[in-house]
């Protein structure tokens, strides 16, 4: 990547030195069987770069994207990239009017959607008085006359509609005269309270990721086909979908479809992905559905973030599909994994080491450095893909990034002797029941153990004598019925009596964020007042 003041541009250094090295006709994107080789996907980055290039933005302007993940979210991405853009990608599970506050934040004057959402268009629109551009795109049938129709009919009269069929293949267009430190794009946080806050990436931060927990932890290589169920949109598809594949000269395998167990089954089956990326609660998902154990004939190992993985599902994850399931832990703000399980070794129920590039420490409710094994601590990181902070929240920035680089993660951990990292939950999930700290990611991997629990949350309660208890809320194995008396009689083998819980709640499922992280918050206001 060269010094920081040196040019570098992350667009050209994922695809360009592909082409430029004569490796032009590998297959870069396999998407609902179309193939897309790294010559084409060029092409299709050069399109995106003279649509905006012509639409007047200029470097450093914010370009919002509500994409689907197919061949043209890489287009756009990395079209912004080339052309000094910011690129900003967001959820695809939003409606339009928290699309639109987001947008609005940001200060994006052009807004990228797939034909599936033009519906958001007016929303998001309405709320973005800085939104002069609209872009629809649709990389299978693109941007076809009934949906540029009814994206016509919602955008406002104050922003001009563009269709990407209307900018068909171009040449080589320059690349904007980035380097490491340019801003290159920003990834709003899930947001489980309060609007989303912009996390600020730069172009070196791409490389960083790759450098160190592709490279290292997974020993990527140009054969290796990588399938995620984690979206596009945020830190960890983005990773698993588009910087380590493309970085190495690999294939990624996209699925524009919200992701189910017996689709995403059936796309292993028919794509054969050697690297297969999930949240823990969807390996769950895929366990209850018992997929036949062959589907995994091709994966070579399974990547887990998002949530902490019980033990039972590792165990029962790694047998079914034969091959070692790494989970580990990563964050927005450091852009993927700095902490995990290994591919020669995994520790069920931890997330293993700290990535080879990255430091971790812990810190008391003081300050001081936590330095005795076992001992709970506020987990902080070091490392080069850190962001540089949060759009226009200065006070956020300055209570999470701190001097020399680290990142206070918002994650309370252990380290054993041997450096073996544990988490325990979140700082403001931590239960204390008697005095005593529970962690609720204990809890809830007791709970999983159990053949009628699919999953778990676990939330700290009042009760009628204003003492912290343990509640458990449980979404039910298929054809379950699990029993409270049971369950209760269960978690008596398995924990102390302090971190029992003392009622277990059957919901139908949890509620989540749009990266999967449990909105334990949206549980405890169900428990009524005097919650947490």
């Amino acid at each position: 990547m060269g010094a920081t003041n040196a040019v570098f541009n992350a667009a050209t250094w994922l695809v360009d030195r592909h082409v430029d090295d004569g490796r032009g006709d590998r297959l870069a994107i396999r998407c609902e069987g179309r193939s897309t080789t790294y010559a084409q996907l060029q092409l299709q980055v050069f399109r995106a770069q003279r649509l905006l290039e012509e639409i007047g933005l200029q470097p450093g302007g914010r370009v919002a994207m509500v994409v689907q993940d197919d061949e043209a979210f890489p287009a756009f991405f990395l079209g912004c990239l080339r052309a000094g853009l910011v690129a900003v990608p967001l959820s695809t599970m939003l409606k339009g009017p928290a699309l639109g506050a987001i947008v609005a934040d940001s200060g994006a004057t052009a807004l990228v959607v797939s034909t599936t959402f033009v519906h958001t268009i007016a929303d998001i629109a309405g709320a973005s008085p800085l939104l002069g551009h609209v872009v629809v795109c649709d990389s299978a049938d693109p941007a076809g006359d009934a949906a540029a129709a009814d994206a016509a009919a919602v955008v406002p009269a104050g922003a001009v509609l563009h269709r990407w069929s209307d900018h068909g293949e171009c040449e080589e267009l320059v690349a904007a005269g980035t380097d490491a430190a340019s801003p290159a794009l920003w990834l709003y946080s899930s947001g489980t309270t309060g609007l989303p806050k912009g996390v600020m990436h730069v172009h070196g931060n791409l490389p960083a990721t790759y450098e160190t927990y592709a490279r290292e932890v997974l020993r990527v290589s140009d054969g290796d086909r990588f399938l995620s169920v984690a979206k596009l949109f945020f830190a960890f598809g983005l990773g698993n979908s588009l910087t380590f594949p493309l970085a190495a000269g690999a294939t990624v395998i996209l699925h524009p479809a919200p992701p189910s167990p017996p689709a995403m089954a059936a796309l292993i089956a028919a794509e054969a992905p050697t690297l297969f990326f999930s949240s823990p609660g969807f390996c769950a998902a895929m366990l209850d559905s018992a997929p036949d154990p062959s589907v995994f004939a091709s994966v070579r190992a399974t990547v887990t973030a998002g949530e902490s993985l019980p033990a039972n599902i590792q165990q029962r994850f790694t047998a079914l599909t034969g091959a070692p399931v790494l989970d580990g832990i990563g964050s927005t703000e450091l852009l993927h994994i700095f902490i995990s399980n290994t591919l020669d070794e995994q520790v069920p129920g931890s997330s293993g080491w700290v990535v080879p590039g990255y430091s971790a420490e812990l810190r008391n409710d003081d300050g001081e450095l936590v330095t005795e094994p076992d001992t709970p601590g506020y987990l902080q990181v070091q490392g080069a893909s850190a962001a540089t902070g949060y759009w226009q929240r200065p006070e956020a920035t300055a209570a999470a990034f701190r001097d020399g680089g680290w990142v206070r993660t918002g994650d309370v951990y252990t380290r054993s002797a041997d450096d073996v990292w544990t988490f325990l939950g979140r700082n403001n999930d931590m239960i204390k029941a008697g005095g005593i700290w529970v962690s609720p990611a204990e809890v809830e991997a007791a709970l999983i153990e159990h053949d009628t629990v699919l999953e778990a949350a676990v939330v700290g309660s009042r009760d009628e004598r204003g003492l912290e208890t343990v509640v458990a809320f449980v979404v039910p194995a298929s054809g379950a019925r699990p029993e409270e008396a049971v369950l209760g009689r269960h978690c008596a083998d398995r924990l102390a009596s302090f971190k029992r819980p003392r009622r277990v709640i059957v919901v139908d499922e949890l509620p989540k964020t749009a990266t999967g992280k449990i909105k334990r918050f949206v549980l405890r206001d169900s428990l009524g007042t005097g919650n947490r």
